[in-house]
């Protein structure tokens, strides 16, 4: 099994470094690593360390640090526009599709969201997203967090964003299940951004698929079946990640 690993602010300098917090308390007292056991430490930004437990203490380790790395970010950024989704089919996309290698997932309220994110409960539903990816990249052994960006609460004003970036990419698709192009025979660039839109549970709206089309994205499709919120992004992941060379 690979060593665990833990997110700090910034690495150690120096030889020798303490993890507390809350991560310290995860170590120490929840995953009980004991002396001579390896870990990494990542700053979450490339950087990665790798330690040996060198003494346990009440929510903390004291660690020796042996080796360093840093992790260049790949190209192309792979950035998913996610439709907000209801209940926990949100989360669980944002969780897979960290562990197989987003770059940026964008919340997305679109018109046919059943749920919409609107003042303290879009904040506290944005942080949740960001939790998540947090905890899937720490469990991916991820030198690199994905960003979760910030979401308008109106659908006009969140569409318009999209467009935007859709407008700004180096390549722009949309899951569409009418689609008659399939993802995995597209062009796809070598640099720049991909920006992948992946509708709500009630699908995309054609006013929406319009303006994004308008912006330069197209339509795919994955296969014949219709894939859920949830699963439709890390599938779509998966095949650019091979057609890549990530995988």
């Amino acid at each position: 099994m690979s060593a665990p690993l833990f997110l700090v602010g910034s690495l150690p300098s120096g030889d020798t470094y303490t993890l507390g917090g809350a991560e310290g308390h995860h170590a120490a007292t929840v995953q009980r690593l004991r002396v001579g056991e390896e870990l990494l430490l990542a700053d979450g930004r490339g950087g990665s360390a790798t330690a040996v437990v060198t003494a346990v203490g009440r929510g903390h380790l004291d660690l020796s640090i042996r080796s360093r790395r840093h992790t260049e970010p790949l190209h192309p950024r792979l950035v998913v526009v996610q439709g907000i989704a209801k209940g926990d089919r949100g989360e669980l996309a944002v969780q897979a599709m960290t562990e197989v290698g987003v770059d940026e997932i964008v919340p997305w309220a679109a018109a046919r969201s059943v749920t919409q994110w609107r003042g303290d409960r879009g904040a506290r539903a944005r942080d949740k997203w960001a939790t998540t990816a947090r905890e899937a990249a720490k469990q991916a052994r991820r030198a690199w967090l994905p960003v979760v960006a910030g979401s308008a609460s109106d659908p006009d004003e969140s569409t318009a964003a999209v467009t935007r970036r859709l407008g700004a990419a180096a390549a722009g698709f949309v899951l569409h299940e009418e689609a008659e192009t399939r993802l995995s025979t597209v062009e796809l660039p070598d640099q720049g951004e991909i920006v992948l839109v992946v509708g709500p549970e009630g699908g995309i709206a054609p006013a929406e698929l319009k303006a994004f089309e308008a912006a330069g994205a197209r339509s795919v499709r994955l296969g014949e079946a219709v894939l859920r919120t949830s699963t439709a992004g890390v599938a779509a992941l998966a095949v650019l990640s091979a057609r890549l060379g990530r995988w």
